[in-house]
């Protein structure tokens, strides 16, 4: 009994609830529209075929029966006729108050509206190539698409809260998001995974990080893959599903603030070069696979990064995943090796002009 509540949770009763309150009100709608078009074709043909009326008249006959506007009949009617006439009249009392409520609730809830947005969304999301998928939109999440937003990456959000898809509509930049769970095939398919180039796994719990972890990989192998941990037992699991990166938030901030105790001008110094609120000073990474065709095979000498950029070479990183800090000037970059240069934004905006394919800037 003690797991019920988090079993209630996991379903999402919530979203089911929602869910179901917003395709009844669909259903409804569906409903109003066939018994009105069933009351229109019934009319017509009774006014057609026993009448005798002309398929224009039958039809005029039916309005002016539905809409109940008080117009004399076009010909007499027999005594069947008025019959089927008085009672079409009360039936369509009851279809249109149907109608009008059940359209009226579609209105008012704004499906019509939701209808369209979602249209746009998938339509927009269709046409995304190299974009982010962030997995929820929680602590994490919201500052992770906040630094996309400033970078202008091209990101979608999949969040199942009703509450936070409202807070992502609300928001003042026009965010790409699908209302679904990500440990789902079908919705990270409807995100684009196979055309993303990463993911960043920030679930509430480290259970469905690995689910859609081991999801994401097996749909995209070539996927850059981050997740969130909540607990150091789940590091080894994210690995092993496929995580390419994992961050446990918690044990990055421990590390930061113990080594403001030893060493806190250190860390004042990096923590200013990557605010950008107060400085334009940033990093970027270069791989052996993102060089242009004649920088590859050169030294860091014969590049001269430095004096075409006036970005710096802090670190290299080896084949074989090792860090070199403050390379050589005659280390060369190998195929799987890459280097980190530090510059203001003007300088790394022109390392990557030149030093950088043009399919992989961003």
């Amino acid at each position: 009994m003690a797991h019920l509540p988090r079993i209630f949770t996991s379903l999402g009763l919530k979203k089911a609830i929602i869910e179901y309150s917003n395709s009844n009100s669909f259903l409804r709608l569906r409903y109003a529209i066939f018994l009105f078009f069933g009351s229109l074709t019934l009319g017509t043909s009774w006014y057609f075929f026993m009448e005798g009326f002309t398929i224009v008249e039958a039809f005029y006959m039916t309005v002016i029966t539905i809409s109940t506007v008080g117009f004399t009949e076009l010909r007499p009617l027999g005594t069947s006729g008025q019959i089927f006439t008085s009672i079409f009249i009360i039936l369509n009392i009851g279809i249109f108050a149907y109608s009008l409520s059940a359209f009226s609730y579609y209105v008012i809830q704004g499906e019509i509206f939701k209808k369209i947005n979602m249209s746009y969304m998938e339509k927009a999301i269709n046409d995304l190539e190299n974009h982010i998928i962030i997995c929820g939109y929680g602590r994490y999440g919201k500052e992770v698409a906040e630094n996309f937003i400033k970078h202008k990456l091209p990101f979608v959000i999949i969040e199942q809260s009703h509450d936070a898809i409202e807070e992502i509509v609300e928001h003042p930049s026009r965010i790409l998001y699908l209302e679904g769970d990500a440990t789902h095939d079908e919705i990270l398919i409807t995100a684009g995974i196979k055309r993303a180039s990463a993911i960043i796994a920030a679930l509430a719990d480290d259970a469905d990080n690995v689910f859609t972890v081991l999801t994401s990989r097996q749909l995209n192998p070539k996927l850059n893959i981050i997740s969130r941990a909540y607990q150091n037992k789940s590091i080894k699991k994210l690995r092993l599903a496929g995580a390419d990166h994992v961050i446990m938030p918690e044990l990055i901030g421990g590390f930061y603030m113990a080594t403001l105790v030893t060493k806190p001008n250190a860390v004042e110094f990096f923590s200013f070069i990557t605010n950008e609120h107060v400085s334009d000073i940033g990093f970027e990474e270069v791989s052996f696979e993102q060089l242009p065709g004649h920088c590859k095979g050169k030294s860091i000498k014969d590049l001269h990064i430095r004096s075409e950029t006036g970005t710096n070479i802090i670190g290299f990183q080896t084949p074989d995943g090792r860090y070199v800090v403050n390379p050589t000037p005659e280390t060369v970059l190998a195929p799987g090796s890459s280097f980190i240069v530090i510059g203001n934004a003007e300088q790394l905006k022109l390392f990557r002009t030149n030093f950088k394919n043009a399919d992989d800037n961003v």
